[in-house]
């Protein structure tokens, strides 16, 4: 009896099924039911999350402006270092390396393929036999070595592939920071650690303006060849022809090649969630200077990161005006004004120029050969065994670092002089 009744009531049921698609197809046509809105109301009762899914498409570059999740709890900030050199600059690479060095810290360490075989091994050598490395496992050296032209878009690959690095070895890092052999820091790392604690970390330091001047005539419209793209044996960039226009797509800028750059975007430059980063990167293939403009035009062509830029490199650098290729190299004649710039890092110096002993002794604080000292250091002799990393003793300098950051940031905080 139980099978009878199914069978009286399965007729109806499947009529009833085809009448109500045949009026609803009728709507459709008649253009009685005309959105999707209306169309959503009519299946209400299905889950929301299929209507909300068609309403609302994900895109995946939406992760921009999403920004970074928060830290979930405040830390001690954290740099990356890219510390670059070519050929004779293991001494000067050596002493900043130790000069710069803490434990918190992560470290890549590359001299060119202009460098001689034995320097770079040597290079590896000392690392591999400093205890303290080999103790904390945060210095790294590039063994296959780049060929790098600094007026060439290789100079650019190698921070890029830097970054590769240092994003692949560590999750536990806030800052990268491109130094190379001639450069020293006017700071201690616990100045630095200090200063940077209360700071957002999405904020980028990177000297930048819109206002091309020369350039636009020198460097943005002649087209240049970079051998060191195919070349072991370094050479000069070439120029060729046509020169082009300017870009329409994008707005260039220029600046500094050295900044400090926040990992949010230096994740951003190295995998690329939408395509600006890799069509810059093209385009600046045959730009002039092009580490002077890469990662510059790709910050403020990004709202979500224009507004993070602060417009300093945080560099004590002595010019020409107008600027030549290369600044001035330091003295110790230039002591002072150094250190009344406020700055974390001066450039450029001579292989162990005098004026690098004085930043030492009365800078520093640091002995010839050794580690600058801080709150981690402990053991004797001082420094050669890490103490509590928790602990942060700043010297002086932190109070001049943290009043020329202080004042940047704020005008950063209020969109001046930010990406115009």
């Amino acid at each position: 009896m139980g099978s009878a009744m199914e069978k009286k009531w399965l007729f109806p049921l499947v009529i009833s099924s085809v009448i109500c698609i045949f009026l609803l197809a009728t709507s459709l046509n008649l253009g009685l039911v005309s959105s999707r809105q209306a169309i959503n109301s009519i299946f209400s009762f299905l889950p929301s999350r299929v209507v909300t899914n068609q309403s609302s498409p994900a895109f995946a570059e939406t992760i921009v402006s999403q920004g970074p999740p928060p830290p979930p709890v405040p830390s001690i900030p954290r740099f990356a270092y890219l510390i670059s050199g070519s050929k004779g600059d293991l001494e000067k690479l050596w002493r900043t390396l130790k000069a710069l060095y803490h434990p918190l810290n992560q470290y890549v360490l590359h001299l060119d393929l202009e460098s001689p075989l034995a320097e770079r091994l040597e290079l590896a050598s000392r690392v591999d036999n400093e205890t303290l490395f080999n103790t904390v496992g945060n210095v790294f050296v590039i063994k296959k070595a780049n060929m790098v032209t600094y007026r060439g878009p290789t100079m650019v690959a190698n921070t890029l592939h830097a970054c590769a690095i240092l994003l692949r070895r560590s999750k536990d890092w806030d800052w990268f920071i491109n130094l190379s052999a001639s450069d020293y820091p006017l700071v201690t790392q616990d100045d630095l650690i200090n200063t940077f604690s209360p700071l957002n970390r999405n904020l980028n330091f990177i000297e930048h303006t819109s206002q091309l001047g020369w350039k636009e005539d020198k460097r943005a419209m002649p087209l240049i060849l970079d051998p060191g793209l195919y070349s072991s044996k370094k050479q000069d960039v070439f120029w060729v022809t046509p020169r082009r226009t300017l870009p329409t797509s994008f707005k260039l800028f220029t600046g500094s090649a050295w900044m400090v750059l926040s990992r949010w975007f230096v994740e951003y430059c190295v995998w690329g969630w939408d395509n600006l980063p890799r069509t810059l990167l093209m385009y600046y293939t045959n730009f002039v200077s092009s580490p002077e403009g890469y990662f510059h035009t790709v910050l403020c062509n990004e709202p979500e990161f224009a507004k993070t830029a602060v417009n300093h490199d945080l560099h004590y650098i002595s010019w020409d005006i107008p600027p030549k290729q290369h600044p001035h190299t330091l003295n110790i004649n230039d002591t002072n004004k150094m250190i009344a710039s406020g700055a974390a890092f001066a450039r450029k110096f001579g292989h162990d120029d005098p004026v690098l002993d004085r930043i030492d002794k009365e800078l520093l604080h640091r002995r010839k050969g050794s580690f600058t000292p801080g709150g981690w250091c402990a053991g004797k002799p001082k420094c050669s065994r890490v103490g509590n990393l928790n602990k942060i003793k700043p010297s002086p300098g932190a109070d001049r670092l943290r009043h020329l950051v202080g004042r940047l940031t704020l005008t950063a905080k209020f969109g001046q002089n930010q990406c115009k």
